[in-house]
């Protein structure tokens, strides 16, 4: 006789205290849930179940088979549940975090390619600068920058960005370059409001050494395309990723500050609630992202 019949009979009862009811549960006669039990506790030369006329409650070897066995049983479910989600369509709602910038840049972009691809689910795409609870605030999935503050959370990468100073060529020829960190504090600073530091930027010196500049800016603002605005038109050094600098450079729109400095590399994730199986439509989004910035990054946006 199957062994996990066998198991799933004895569990039952002892969920439902009783045969009868176990019957019900299962769909299949009192007799034939009594003699997958008394095939099972044959089978292991031990008596499971407690009987009377009143009730039924399991022994103390039955109490710790029953841990097991429902351990058992509860994975064999799950392993079911997995195939069965596998092989299933992509469908439902599907409500992602993604940092401003980025989703504007680059994740709305290629939303429309998504969604022709996958009719069946819909997208809910929430545009912030801070990092949600994704389990309780009803998120499946985030797009995050930089390091992981959450290790319980499943990540996987879908490339690097760099990060730089930079400004355009008429602040440089206004207020010249700045040619090693100490001089940044006579250059006029553009901060972002949103970083968990504040204004303060933290570089590497050519020898290796960490440094923290600390300069009150002459403007903050919460946006980096707005940062990276105010550097084209001139107003000062920003410090950026290059998803959002990189084609200003390339159209020789703003310069590197300073070209000798060792360029600070972020990875850029899709993290999701943790769990032994993914959802389709969670799945199948990150397998899109990878496949689109699989030639992205860190400095070719």
């Amino acid at each position: 006789m199957d062994r996990l019949t066998e198991m799933e009979a004895f569990a039952t009862v002892v969920d439902q205290g009783g045969f009868t009811d176990a019957a019900k549960k299962l769909g299949i006669s009192k007799s034939a849930v009594s003699k997958h039990v008394s095939s099972l506790e044959a089978r292991l030369g031990a008596r499971l179940l407690n009987r009377t006329t009143r009730r039924v409650s399991p022994t103390e070897i039955g109490l710790a088979y029953y841990d097991r066995a429902r351990r058992v049983l509860n994975d064999a479910g799950e392993a079911d549940a997995l195939v069965t989600s596998m092989q299933s369509a992509p469908s439902g709602l599907l409500r992602i975090s993604v940092a401003t910038d980025f989703g504007v840049n680059h994740l709305s972009p290629i939303l429309g390619d998504f969604l022709q691809e996958f009719p069946d689910i819909t997208v809910n795409m929430v545009l912030n600068n801070r990092y949600v609870e994704l389990i309780s605030e009803g998120f499946d999935m985030a797009v995050r920058i930089g390091e992981l503050e959450d290790s319980t959370l499943r990540a996987r990468k879908l490339t690097d960005t760099t990060k730089r100073m930079i400004a355009s060529p008429s602040y440089f020829q206004q207020y010249g370059h700045p040619q090693r960190i100490d001089d940044l504090n006579e250059h006029k600073l553009l901060h972002y409001s949103n970083q968990a530091n504040g204004a303060v930027w933290k570089l590497t010196a050519p020898s290796g050494e960490k440094r923290q500049v600390r300069t009150a800016g002459w403007l903050t603002v919460n946006d980096g395309q707005s940062l990276l605005n105010a550097c084209v038109s001139g107003l000062g050094i920003a410090y950026l990723p290059s998803f959002l600098y990189a084609d200003a450079m390339e159209q020789g729109l703003v310069q590197e500050a300073i070209p000798g400095l060792p360029v600070e590399t972020q990875g850029i994730y899709a993290v999701y609630p943790p769990g032994r199986f993914t959802q389709p439509k969670v799945r199948a989004f990150i397998d899109f992202l990878v496949h689109q910035f699989a030639d992205k990054g860190p400095d070719r946006w």
